[in-house]
């Protein structure tokens, strides 16, 4: 760093900025504004992809950082098709200050992740969310009937991964958010209703797609989704359903026999109960208004 500060001083420099993004997949892409490749830490910063930044706004306190940054689409780096699919959606970010004739003298100026991505003109602009990002996240739990897990998760503690609870199948045809699969027949309709489809083989292998309702034909399976992926599946990829919950008491106790690991709160009295009053034709002995 101070070797860095050293050449600045000089007023003579020969500095660039650099980036390195991490997808959450472990994909690596590095760019530069420099017109020409730098190389350093383990990473090749390309100069081709033309990605540019703005200004970064930083703070001392608990205030975001942020910046944007602009690139061209590539057919080698960010492309069109893995921005729709959400490949760089909340990917890890760094940007240096190097000195590109000796790339050993840097300084990192900004760490964060991708925020919004858009896209047009054949060009990407991404926001760029600082460390401190996280804490705009709401913490703690809520008081509520429903389960605040989500299925599978560290609180939720079930292996969805259990045959009776998720099975593989072979993509037939795909018509905007419904999805036919090749026949599942041991398990019912609406089994797999407010779960997941997870594309495991082909160019959409990755996504996941929220389950709005699921049914089925003579020979097929049709799941339809809450939302189109961002690449379609074609005939012959593979694909996973888990079983969805409504995370109900009774769904937790009776479908996966996980009550043990509930978190909602089943027992609380509703609105209706603040505002009920005293009948003659029901007991009123002061008990538990749960049966």
């Amino acid at each position: 760093m101070s070797a860095l500060y050293d050449h600045l001083a000089t007023g003579a420099t020969t500095v660039c900025r650099a980036w390195l993004v991490v997808r959450r997949d472990g994909a690596a892409y590095g760019f530069t504004d420099h017109d020409a490749d730098l190389s350093f830490g383990g990473h090749l910063f390309k100069a081709s992809a033309g990605m540019t930044a703005r200004v970064v706004q930083q703070t001392t306190g608990l205030s975001v950082d942020n910046s944007e940054a602009l690139g061209a689409l590539s057919d080698t780096s960010v492309t069109e098709a893995d921005i729709l699919a959400g490949r760089f959606d909340g990917a890890d970010i760094r940007c240096w200050i190097v000195n590109w004739a000796n790339p050993e003298q840097r300084v990192e100026q900004f760490r964060g992740t991708f925020g919004e991505i858009t896209r047009a003109g054949g060009q990407f602009r991404a926001e760029l969310r600082g460390q401190t990002e996280p804490l705009n996240q709401p913490q703690g739990r809520t008081y509520q009937r429903a389960c605040s897990a989500v299925l599978g998760d560290s609180d939720c503690k079930l292996n969805v991964l259990q045959p009776e609870f998720s099975v593989d199948a072979t993509v037939v045809s795909v018509a905007g958010s419904v999805v036919r699969l090749s026949a599942v027949p041991n398990f019912a309709k609406d089994w797999f209703q407010r779960g997941k489809l997870l594309v495991t083989s082909g160019a959409a292998a990755g996504l996941v797609g929220l389950i709005k309702h699921d049914r089925m034909d003579a020979a097929f399976r049709l799941i339809e989704l809450w939302a189109v992926l961002g690449v379609d599946p074609v005939a012959g990829d593979m694909v996973r359903l888990e079983a969805g919950c409504d995370k109900t008491a009774d769904t937790c106790r009776g479908k996966f026999g996980n009550f043990l690991n509930f978190r909602g709160f089943p027992h609380i009295p509703g609105d209706d109960w603040l505002a009920s009053y005293p009948v003659s034709t029901q007991v009123n002995d002061g008990g538990s208004v749960v049966r």
